[in-house]
């Protein structure tokens, strides 16, 4: 699966996501709209060809910090997910012009 393009996951009632998710290296789009995840691994930062990440719909209540240093991330999608404070690093995203979408 190492060659995976785009992952959609959305509506599967995931509680997480394994650490090992980060291996994925050429995902561009990772897609878990409504599902119950409450945090997601540090290992997001190695996906350096992620580009959109839909998170719509699930109880975060944080993000890893991360998730600020992918190079190529254009949207990252928190609409719906009112148990998480935006953190900081996310002016940042949209200064470099990746849309975060709240």
């Amino acid at each position: 699966m190492s060659g995976l393009l785009e992952l959609r996951l959305s509506d599967n009632s995931l509680p997480s996501l394994p650490s090992s998710i980060g291996s994925l290296s050429c995902l561009r789009e990772l897609h878990l709209r409504s599902n119950k995840l409450t945090s997601l691994p540090h290992s997001l930062g190695m996906m350096k060809e992620l580009r959109q990440i839909d998170l719509r719909g699930n109880p975060l209540t944080e993000l890893p910090s991360t998730i600020a240093t992918l190079p190529r991330l254009e949207k990252l999608d928190l609409r719906w997910v009112t148990t998480l404070e935006l953190p900081a690093w996310t002016k940042d995203l949209e200064a470099r012009g990746c849309s975060v979408y709240i």
